[in-house]
């Protein structure tokens, strides 16, 4: 209960997918005899989370694990799944915990479907809407809590050994002025420039997943 509180807090407000993040954190962590990641392995990087997805599920495996995207133990997999994958580094063998939508819709009333489908997929929900989809979203989000591990596909996995996050050096962009990784500075009649001052494209982490963004002009 009080994970589901930070989850609120982190997240913005409780929804079932955050909280389904949350028990397939708890799952993958019993399954591999782990704990929420402290000080040292926050620092190591020795447990990662790998998601499969970028919606609400992954903001409560970052509060249940403590792996998070700042501290370069969540990695992102752009493949649409609620899924995630808790792996130890060095052996590079974890566990697989993955949720079917289709399978835990019997926890949800016809009233919060509709809901959600007029509010977040249409657009269309006016502020009593709202409240009331909020308040059937946060009651069934504890009750994900106690979803069977039998609705959760989980399984022993292998993964490709990932880097830890090296350590570049910074440039100072001719254009802007600013300082920015190497890795992403490209040279322009000589000089160094930033992705933006080039003109370039870059990738960027959106709703649909990982896009080539065009930046619009200041």
């Amino acid at each position: 209960m009080i994970v589901l509180e930070k989850a609120k807090e982190f997240h913005g407000h409780l929804c079932p997918f955050v909280a389904l993040g949350v028990k397939a954190s708890i799952i993958a962590m019993e399954e591999l005899g782990v704990e929420r990641i402290d000080e040292n392995a926050s620092i190591e990087e020795d447990l990662i989370a790998i998601v499969e997805c970028n919606n609400c599920f992954v903001d409560g495996v970052q509060i249940a694990t403590g792996c998070t995207f700042g501290n370069n133990s969540l990695i992102y997999f752009d493949l649409g799944k609620n899924a995630l994958s808790l792996v130890k580094r060095g052996v590079w063998e974890g566990v697989r915990v993955y949720i079917d939508a289709d399978g835990i819709n019997k926890y949800f009333s016809r009233e919060a479907n509709e809901l959600f489908e007029k509010v977040v997929v249409r657009r269309e929900g006016d502020e009593k809407d709202k409240q009331q989809m909020a308040k059937l979203w946060e009651k069934i989000a504890y009750k994900m809590l106690d979803v069977p591990r039998d609705d959760f596909k989980i399984e022993r996995v292998r993964v490709k050994p990932i880097e830890q996050a090296p350590i570049f050096k910074s440039v100072r962009c001719s254009s802007c002025n600013e300082l920015v990784m190497e890795t992403k500075i490209v040279f322009v009649d000589g000089k160094p420039h930033c992705l933006r001052c080039a003109g370039k494209n870059y990738h960027a982490v959106v709703g649909r997943g990982i896009v080539e963004f065009a930046e619009v002009s200041k």
